[in-house]
């Protein structure tokens, strides 16, 4: 196991209104305990419109858990409707940015270029990205995969400070196994990420990798989580959909590699 403290984060994508979030969060602390918190970091990321209410909850209840949006624009300001900035969620006390999901990439057509502009706004306003890397089926199956993971991660961390690279959260989601209930084995899924910290090394030095934390993302559940976990190379998780569910959150949280 890593000596690293776990992280694992609740990617609610777009569900739950404000009201539902705050629903969510409370019967999240009845499930969880002191003991839960300090062996593993949680992370909420909820829908912005949640962010506020969220953010409050959590002040006010004095609740162990950081908070995390599913995405940011790289400006501070300016004509971009519908858009949220780096600024706008530093104000909410959010810890965590979500950026590069594979779905950003894909259904929004965000390349490296603007993944990586969006990790630099997140670190230059105090904020951790969890930079998001991964490959599709067709990828694999030509074994393209280690090519295609690396040059995310070098395009994702150009211009990154080492200093701010040491206190970055990578995910490793392969595409084929997101919301498809097909999973990467954690032998697989380990290898990936020893390849991930390997590129970091080669760009920011050991002290740098040995100090960031890479998750797993693609259908975790309770029944495998402790699998990956158990990997030496896997530092937390990113759930989606069992995520959305305080109790399957929860069983995941609890798990005893």
């Amino acid at each position: 196991m890593s000596t690293r403290q776990p992280i694992i984060a609740a990617n609610w994508k777009m569900h739950k209104t404000h009201l539902e979030a705050i629903q969510s969060v409370q019967k999240l602390s009845y499930l969880l305990d002191e003991s839960d918190a300090e062996r593993v970091e949680v992370v909420i990321c909820p829908a912005f419109t949640a962010l506020r209410a969220v953010q409050t909850l959590i002040q006010s209840d004095r609740l162990p858990y950081g908070l995390g949006a599913q995405d940011v624009h790289a400006k501070d300001q300016g004509a971009f409707t519908g858009e949220v900035s780096p600024s706008m969620l530093k104000a909410l006390s959010v810890g965590y940015v979500i950026v590069g999901h594979s779905e950003r990439r894909q259904q929004f057509g965000e390349d490296d270029a603007v993944v990586n502009a969006k990790v630099r706004a997140v670190f230059a306003h105090g904020m951790t990205p969890i930079l998001c890397v991964g490959e599709s089926l067709q990828e694999r199956d030509f074994g393209n995969t280690q090519e295609k993971i690396a040059g995310q991660v070098r395009a994702g961390l150009a211009g990154v400070a080492e200093a701010d690279a040491a206190r970055l959260v990578l995910a490793y989601e392969p595409i084929w196994a997101i919301g498809t209930g097909r999973n990467a084995e954690p032998s697989d899924a380990g290898e990936v990420i020893g390849h991930i910290r390997s590129t970091v090394s080669a760009i920011f030095g050991d002290a740098a990798a040995s100090a960031v934390r890479i998750q797993y993302g693609g259908s975790v559940k309770a029944g495998n989580i402790r699998d990956f976990m158990a990997h030496p190379e896997v530092d937390g998780a990113l759930v989606g959909g069992a995520s959305l569910d305080p109790e399957d959150f929860a069983l995941i949280v609890k798990y005893r590699a």
